[in-house]
């Protein structure tokens, strides 16, 4: 007896393991390209020649279905981006040339979305999603037997565990020394961990490109005639990469690894034992800091898409559970990232991006609250991304009315060596690119350095601009209230006391 099944849009049919197999292999060649171009290089016209290379590759890939016509408004959409790539690689030209290829592929192969919430809908599905289907994907080649099925179970956790192993150990000292105790050299004598991990990286990020999926269909099960069941369809691929069972032992790999590291940094850090040989506490926290936020993040992008609504993980109360003792501890290790950053501070003074990393570091702890809070009230994503947009709304709108030009000239003339008697001397070159907002700080200083004309002059440039924000078209609150600082601080010179 033959049974048929329907897809909720229209009927996809099972791709050829030899079509998946040589999207497969042209996949590992734009990493090898990747590897050639990019790995320890320093970017510019490298980085647009792996772009033109990964639209040509999505050409060959995809030329089946592609529309010609859109296909070369896509390629003028991706001509523009190299533009600016080609030009100068900058912080702005990296994203443009980014969302030129995104969004050519998706006027490209993509014809069926018109609406903008549609486009949004798709372009955050390829974003957030489609990285992660390479190893499923690759998994279709091989027939799904037991043993596979075992891998596909084992596959995310081990991968996952064995990067956060690796920033765990660029964190943390102790671990990185546990590490070493395994000698991975003898393993690795002619393999670089990195490098793998850049191949694998750089496989999620050219794999969409290769095998377009725009869609999830949900596509019921077939019999044939005779009996035997079909080759796995993505979609039943992608449930055993990210079924119960896997979820389940993430987590409890996840949540052992994470407790260990919590552990090692409630003894170092804020039980203060002696650290090891070699090692300040200054470096130690300077070495762990950002690591560990990128370990939060990561964290976060895996519990929103293994705990997505309408998965089957959403409704598991001991995932769950799992989840929230997760989240909470990855609250405590961005804690301890801030902590870690504190001490760095102390040592070596403030900065406009050490306070930037503070921010930052809020931000990520209550997103990952946010995300507890999506999944325990059963919000949806769009509560969540709203969420998180409101609470940096207030932060800017907040930050931009703090005076931290003057809040980081006095911190760090509070705790330098001249006025506390511990710490760095004051970095008065730093001092001075602050801006006028730094004249009463480097008012102390001068008097504390008596006899420093060379920083006597160099004052006198911030005295000059301050005079030229007083002007009428330049005013500003914030000048005025220094002005009168500044007044009141010349008034009170001894020099300058009105005669009895």
């Amino acid at each position: 007896m033959t049974s048929l099944a329907t897809t909720s849009t229209t009927e996809i049919k099972p791709i050829r393991p030899s079509a998946l197999s040589a999207k497969l292999a042209l996949a590992l060649v734009l990493a090898a390209l990747a590897d050639f171009l990019l790995y320890g290089q320093r970017l510019g016209l490298s980085l647009v020649i792996m772009a033109i290379a990964i639209a040509c590759a999505s050409l060959l890939a995809n030329h089946a279905t592609l529309d010609h016509r859109r296909a070369a408004i896509g390629g003028a959409i991706v001509a523009l981006g190299l533009v600016p790539a080609a030009e100068e690689l900058n912080t702005l030209s990296f994203p443009i040339l980014v969302a030129a290829l995104v969004v050519a592929l998706l006027l490209a192969t993509n014809p069926e979305t018109t609406g903008l919430a549609d486009r949004t809908r798709a372009l955050r599905n390829f974003v957030l999603i489609n990285p992660f289907r390479v190893f499923p994907d690759a998994l279709q080649i091989f027939n799904m037997s037991g043993f596979t099925r075992g891998i596909a179970l084992w596959l995310m956790p081990a991968v996952m565990s064995t990067v956060f192993v690796a920033l765990f150990a660029a964190a943390n000292p102790v671990i990185e020394q546990w590490v070493s105790l395994l000698n991975p050299k003898l393993i690795f004598e002619y393999i670089s961990v990195p490098r793998v991990l850049f191949w694998t990286m750089m496989l999620a990020l050219v794999w969409p490109f290769i095998h377009v999926r725009w869609r999830r269909r949900t596509i019921a099960t077939t019999t044939v005639a005779d009996g035997s069941v079909p080759p796995p369809l993505p979609s039943q691929v992608s449930a055993q990469f990210l079924g119960l069972s896997t979820i389940l032992r993430s987590l409890i790999l996840f949540n052992l690894l994470f407790a260990a590291q919590s552990i090692l940094d409630g003894i170092y850090l804020w039980g203060h034992v002696a650290l090891p040989a070699n090692m300040t506490y200054a470096a130690y926290a300077h070495r762990g800091a950002y690591p560990l936020i990128a370990t939060a993040l990561l964290a976060a992008a895996f519990v929103l898409v293994a705990m997505r609504p309408g998965g089957p993980a959403e409704k598991s109360k001991v995932i769950r559970l799992l989840v929230y003792l997760w989240v909470g501890q990855n609250v405590l290790l961005v804690a301890s990232s801030i902590l870690r950053l504190d001490l760095y501070v102390d040592r070596y003074m403030l900065t406009y991006w050490r306070i930037a990393a503070f921010i930052w570091m809020g931000l990520v702890a209550l997103g990952l609250i946010l995300i507890v809070a999506r999944i325990a009230l059963d919000h949806t994503n769009r509560w969540l991304v709203g969420a998180n947009l409101i609470a940096l709304a207030i932060v800017l709108y907040t930050v931009s009315l703090v005076n931290f030009d003057a809040f980081i000239s006095d911190y760090n003339l509070a705790h330098s060596s001249e006025m506390s008697g511990k710490g760095m001397m004051i970095d008065t070159d730093y001092l001075l690119t602050l801006g006028p907002q730094a004249l009463p700080a480097l008012d102390k200083v001068i008097a504390h350095r008596k006899g420093d004309d060379c920083l006597a002059r160099r004052r006198d440039r911030l005295v000059e601009a301050q005079r030229l924000n007083m002007v009428w078209r330049a005013w500003s609150f914030r000048s005025w209230r220094l002005q009168r600082r500044l007044d009141a601080g010349a008034k009170s010179q001894p020099g300058n006391q009105p005669a009895g």
